[in-house]
């Protein structure tokens, strides 16, 4: 070919790349720059497929039972996110009705947690439930704050007392606005929160009790009506008052539809507020969060501020400040389309499933489990004691991720370290077909590890699970 030739047809090649075959392209025919803008762009077709591509590595979403979060909504769903992730939840002005389907969700929470009344209680949607337990958490200190000073006492030593199980969140709420943390551990014997010796960790520097309704751990429930009641016995014995947070982020979404009688909410005077993930149990994509104090006395009106944006003045109370609003939309969604009725059935399949499955491990001679399912759709299992040393958890959570499950494989907090369980959080999307196929799969990985000649070599730590 001549240089003329040549230089025809690169001007060819050039003029019509969008008919050639796709990974022929420029952009698919070399690696993506990952670190630094490129000089000129490519077409988008191209960018989505290198993109589309690369999230492939993910694995399959619906899989994943290592998750709380939703991995599944419905085409109508997804057709009113296409329809609204342009909308901006902190510009009220410019989208009122978006503010106003806001006011209805955190609303129709705080009735369904049983506020005494709750056209005086007080909420805002959030990211996620970690915002929503920052708020909380502020809330609490600011109050304490107030009281103290009105009684001339000093304010430089807060505490907010937990469970050594506790969400990493509430570790970042008090190292972030200088709480000390004082975490109670859990045991064999208290494998919760459950006012054991309580009385240890409260002064009257403590802001509050977190109560956790769904640990992230195992699942389990902490009992708020216990905590509460030793709190009354501690302010009976002392005259402190101290407040109950309820970390329902998944919990409060499953509790008011298949344990209406659990005494957990706003039912106990002393549960001043209450948080969960819509983006959870509350079925909806991620993020969502929602926090709902039982009246506006709990929310310091210092932490509330009004600011003229885009035209308006609105009253904002976050953590972050532009931020999606199309969740906000799905939840009520939601709520219209299922009512409590919708939302029992959804939550009791999940229910189902899990206790399908928990029963089939415990069915498995190499395993003990921790709980059940019966709380949230979440349980947790151990190794039976004396039954191998030839391999651990972490080696079946191994082999079922090469089978397509995720499975994690965790140690247990401070004070109970030395156990590893492994745990099954069950989504709405996993169906009962699907958990046989999975218990199948666990039933003939653990046979093939039971067959191993010798221990297995374990060469990397594991490091304790956060999510």
């Amino acid at each position: 070919m001549s240089p003329e030739d040549q230089h025809h047809h690169r001007d060819h090649h050039s003029d019509h790349v969008s008919v050639n075959p796709l990974f022929a392209r420029p952009g698919e025919d070399s690696v993506a720059s990952k670190y630094h803008l490129e000089d000129d762009g490519m077409l988008p077709e191209t960018a989505y497929q290198i993109v589309h591509d690369e999230t492939m590595l993910d694995g399959n979403a619906r899989l994943n039972l290592a998750t709380f979060v939703s991995t599944w909504m419905d085409p109508h769903a997804e057709k009113l996110y296409a329809e609204s992730f342009d909308k901006n939840m902190i510009d009220k002005d410019e989208y009122p009705q978006t503010a106003a389907i806001e006011t209805y969700g955190w609303r129709i929470l705080a009735d369904l947690w049983n506020a005494p009344d709750p056209e005086k209680a007080l909420g805002t949607s959030t990211v996620g439930s970690s915002e929503a337990c920052m708020l909380a958490g502020l809330a609490f200190k600011r109050r304490w704050q107030h009281a103290r000073r009105a009684a001339g006492r000093p304010t430089d030593r807060p505490n907010l007392v937990m469970s050594s199980a506790v969400q990493v969140c509430w570790e970042k709420f008090c190292n972030y606005w200088d709480v000390e943390a004082r975490y109670v551990p859990i045991t064999e014997e208290h494998k919760t929160l459950d006012g054991h010796d309580l009385a240890s960790y409260v002064d009257e520097n403590t802001i509050g009790v977190v109560a956790i309704l769904g640990v992230t751990y195992t699942g389990m429930y902490e009992p708020v009506e216990k905590i509460s009641a030793a709190l009354d016995v501690i302010q009976a014995s002392t005259g402190l008052d101290v407040p109950i947070h309820v970390d329902g982020a998944s919990g409060a979404m499953i509790a008011p539809f298949l344990q209406p009688d659990l005494v957990w909410d706003f039912r106990l005077p002393r549960v001043h507020s209450v948080s969960t993930s819509g983006h959870k149990y509350g079925l909806v994509y991620p993020g969502l969060g929602w926090v709902v104090w039982r009246s506006a006395e709990y929310l310091p009106e210092d932490l509330v501020f009004r600011v003229s944006y885009l035209g308006g003045e609105m009253p904002t109370f976050a953590l972050n400040f532009s931020r999606p609003g199309a969740q906000v939309l799905l939840q009520f969604y939601l709520f219209l389309r299922l009512g409590r009725s919708g939302y029992t059935a959804v939550q009791q399949a999940a229910q189902d499933v899990a206790l399908y499955l928990s029963s089939g491990i415990a069915k498995i001679p190499a395993f003990e489990l921790w709980n059940d399912g019966s709380d949230i759709p979440v349980f947790a299992w151990r190794l039976r004691e004396g039954h191998t040393e030839s391999w651990t958890l972490y080696d079946l959570s191994d082999r079922l991720r090469a089978r397509g499950w995720l499975v994690p494989a965790y140690p247990m907090p401070d004070s109970l370290s030395n156990l590893t369980v492994q745990r099954i959080v069950v989504r709405n999307g996993m169906s009962m077909d699907l958990a046989a196929s999975l218990l199948e799969v666990v039933e003939e990985e653990t046979a093939a590890l039971d067959r191993l000649p010798g221990p297995l070599p374990h060469v990397v730590e594991k490091s304790a699970f956060h999510h």
